[in-house]
């Protein structure tokens, strides 16, 4: 996704169950021959797994990135469901959902309930907002009059970033198959979104996906993404619904008078630098047993 930059390298683990169950077949076989037959087996070199963009698979992504990138506006519910690592073993799944109304070049408005605190984002071309409810407080900032350099500015700025951002910038199958080393088709698929779909797999060095698309109109249903900097190999699911292409949208719908009037707060990244002369808490060495408990939590 724009900002996310995807893995072959999750492949392996499969691969190495395949290679482990096929050497231990070959070495209970081995054991009734000669040990000069058995040494000759060692010295045979496993099997090259040639990596390849199959044009089916290419085209069906293309295919999607062109009926995204045609809409002059779309709306569709976005939900997410992650994995984080539990205290017990077994990783536990939190949700967000994203409502999103967009409209190019220059108008994207995300709503977001989610499991946690509730915020929303206006765009208008000219500024961006981030308002948080709850607390009332809202982050006001110029912007960039287009919504990829917008995108990139948020991020930057602020750490705003939003897993269908792939999905809503000019160009969505350059963004969808950067890097990509690999892409295969999977198979039709009738039991997602409520509509036959075509399953489509492909990485690149940082993230393996697979992606289930419209049979028919093309559009994304989901997309399931796994990375390969994370040693737990935990999964990020996006399910995407309630599409509308180029519907009628109000000239009000990418501001809000109730944020406008919130206190507020600096647009900056939430991690923010300690103010001059501040210096941060030191650090203290964790005990072995401390050590222990927190490899077993990450």
């Amino acid at each position: 996704m724009t900002g996310s930059r995807r893995i072959t390298r999750m492949l392996v683990p499969m691969l190495g169950m395949l290679i482990t169950v096929s050497v231990g077949a070959q070495t209970a076989q081995q054991d009734t021959k000669p040990a000069n037959a058995a040494a000759s087996a060692e010295k045979t070199p496993a099997p090259a797994f040639e990596m390849v963009l199959e044009p089916k698979a290419m085209d069906l992504l293309k295919a999607a990135s062109a009926r995204l990138a045609a809409a002059k506006s779309m709306s569709f519910t976005a939900t997410v469901s992650y994995e984080h690592p539990g205290k017990l073993g077994p990783p536990i799944v939190y949700t967000s959902r994203y409502d999103v109304t967009m409209q190019r070049p220059d108008k994207l408005k995300v709503m977001m309930p989610g499991d946690g605190p509730a915020s929303e984002f206006y765009y208008d071309g000219k500024s961006m907002m981030a308002f948080a409810p709850a607390e009332n407080l809202v982050a006001v900032a110029d912007a960039p009059a287009t919504i990829d350099a917008m995108l990139k500015t948020a991020y930057e700025n602020a750490a705003i970033y939003y897993p269908f951002t792939d999905l809503i910038v000019t160009d969505p199958y350059a963004a969808l198959t950067d890097g990509a080393t690999l892409a295969f088709y999977i198979g039709p698929s009738g039991n997602v979104g409520g509509a036959k779909t075509d399953m489509v797999a492909w990485a690149n060095d940082d993230v393996f996906i697979q992606i289930w698309i419209g049979a028919d109109d093309k559009l994304p249903r989901r997309m399931r993404a796994v990375y390969s900097a994370d040693p737990l190999l935990l999964r990020h699911e996006l399910d995407l619904s309630n599409w509308q292409l180029d519907a009628p949208i109000a000239a009000d719908a990418f501001a809000s008078q109730k944020a406008r009037a919130a206190k507020t707060i600096a647009f900056e990244h939430p991690v923010a630098a300690p103010p001059p002369g501040v210096k941060p808490l030191p650090v203290t060495k964790p005990s072995k047993a401390a050590s222990s408990k927190s490899e077993t939590k990450s």
